[in-house]
C-alpha cells in the first residue's frame, strides 16, 4: 500500500449558510485539492445541528513535499481562502497530518 499523509482540518458555519458554504468550497479549495500535484483524494464531512453547521475536510498526499508545495511553510498552517471570513464562525487555524494506516473503497450503494 502506498503510504500517504492525512491532513484534516474543521471548521464551521452557521446552519443556514451550510449548503451555500459547500457549494462555495466546491468551487475553491475541494477543486484545488483534487487538482494539486501529490493528491491522491479529498473527503469532505458535514454534520448539522441546530444552528450550526461543522465541516471535517481530509485530503491524503503522498508526501510532506507535496503537502508543502500545495501550502507553503510552515505546513502545520491551515490555508483559507478569501471568502471563508464571510463564512466561518469558528476555524482551525492550524491542521492535523496523520499517516493513513488502512483504507478501503467506499461502497456508495
Amino acid at each position: 500500500m502506498e503510504s500517504l499523509i492525512t491532513r484534516l482540518w474543521e471548521g464551521s458555519t452557521r446552519g443556514a449558510d451550510a449548503d451555500r458554504y459547500l457549494a462555495y468550497l466546491r468551487r475553491t479549495g475541494l477543486a484545488e485539492y483534487e487538482n494539486a500535484a501529490g493528491n491522491r483524494g479529498v473527503l469532505a464531512l458535514r454534520g448539522i445541528e441546530g444552528d450550526r453547521a461543522d465541516f471535517l475536510l481530509l485530503r491524503f498526499w503522498t508526501s510532506t513535499e507535496a503537502i508543502r508545495g500545495f501550502a507553503g511553510e510552515p505546513i502545520e498552517r491551515a490555508r483559507f481562502y478569501p471568502e471563508d471570513d464571510a463564512f466561518l464562525i469558528r476555524r482551525q487555524e492550524t491542521v492535523r497530518h496523520l499517516d493513513l494506516v488502512h483504507h478501503a473503497a467506499l461502497r456508495l450503494r
